[in-house]
């Protein structure tokens, strides 16, 4: 039997292996898989790159492979950071916004990995990069139905809240006002002579009257306080930390350093809620004493900060179900094209910091 043939039968000879090798990557089209030099300039391309980013081979061998990222990662040398990075840890993986040929972008899972000669010498590189996008609607999917069922939810608690205190607080008290006047109206029946007693329960009458005028205002104002369209932002937020300093005994302190809140109504109303909000969640989960808003300006946003002395929480990428609230606040936030940020460890209170840029919120003169 010729030596050929003998090696053949304990496998594929390492040329014969190699064509095999590369006909297989080539023929995986759910993955980009190339090769990168070690200056980052594509070497290889096989048909799933060609499939998921729109090049042909000969249109993208020997570009630099950063052509792939958005102009807000180039900006900050991601493509040079990533590869530094292999370099230093063998390999990385990575996900985030890439840009196909025509333009359009792709949410990645991007791997790149170290090649390395026998002695060390760093080869290249090896890059794979799979399509996600499919799988990133579907989670925003989810997160849409789970917020929308959240604010369902939110809604149906707040209406069975106000009808609560309808009936145990404005109801008991229209009842005993009702029997008041049904005394008053038999004493007076009876032609009784005791005047001081009639005004007597004509005072208690009046007293009672201006503790349902109370009541409602309080209720009306949980759903949007008057003031807040009359005498603007800043009285609305004092009138909200006087609410939850008498009503929960929480001392509550509001700074503002931004001067006149000269906001447009719906910016006005978001920075209302989410204070509102953020309170809420204090008396609901904080066990804190105190908590602290802050509102400042620089030439390009609107700042707000939020903190209290709570017990804290350890913060991580997925959130409970019992932080559907700063979800909301996150949404919020989003329709106002700014950005939010939470702090907190277990002992340690909770942070809250939002910039609104001003050229979205702020009021514009005609």
């Amino acid at each position: 039997m010729p030596a050929n043939d003998e090696s053949s039968t304990s496998g594929f000879p390492h040329a014969l292996s190699d064509v095999h090798f590369r006909m297989l990557v080539d023929s995986v089209q759910d993955y980009a898989i190339f090769m990168l030099d070690p200056r980052g300039h594509v070497a290889s391309w096989n048909r799933g790159a060609q499939s998921i980013k729109g090049y042909t081979a000969g249109e993208i061998v020997g570009q630099h492979f950063s052509v792939f990222y958005t102009p807000d990662d180039i900006a900050i040398r991601k493509p040079e950071t990533e590869l530094a990075h292999a370099v230093a840890e063998d390999r990385i993986e990575d996900e985030g916004w890439r840009v196909r040929k025509d333009g359009s972008r792709f949410w990645a899972n991007v791997t790149i990995t170290a090649i390395r000669a026998p002695d060390g010498a760093l080869q290249g590189f090896a890059k794979v990069t799979r399509d996600m996008t499919d799988r990133l609607r579907l989670m925003e999917l989810q997160h849409a139905r789970a917020l929308s069922t959240h604010v369902q939810n939110a809604r149906e608690e707040e209406r069975s809240r106000l009808a609560r205190e309808l009936h145990d607080d404005l109801g008991q008290q229209l009842i005993a006002l009702k029997m008041d006047v049904a005394s008053l109206d038999h004493a007076s029946s009876r032609n009784d002579k005791d005047v001081h007693r009639v005004e007597t329960r004509t005072l208690l009458l009046q007293g009672k009257i201006d503790t349902i005028i109370a009541s409602a205002r309080r209720l009306a104002g949980g759903l949007r306080p008057p003031m807040l369209d009359d005498l603007g932002l800043e009285a609305a937020l004092e009138w909200l930390a006087e609410e939850f300093r008498s009503r929960f005994k929480l001392v509550v302190t509001v700074s503002n350093q931004a001067g006149a809140l000269d906001l447009t109504a719906s910016a006005a109303t978001a920075v209302f809620r989410l204070v509102q909000e953020a309170l809420t969640n204090v008396t609901r989960h904080a066990e804190a004493t105190w908590v602290r808003i802050e509102i400042r300006q620089t030439p390009q946003s609107l700042q707000l900060h939020i903190e209290d002395n709570g017990q804290g929480t350890a913060l991580d990428g997925n959130r409970s179900k019992d932080s559907f609230g700063l979800l909301g606040m996150q949404e919020r936030v989003h329709e106002l094209e700014g950005r939010i940020g939470f702090e907190s460890a277990p002992a340690d209170g909770f942070r809250i910091q939002i910039e609104l840029p001003l050229e979205v919120v702020r009021r514009r003169t005609p």
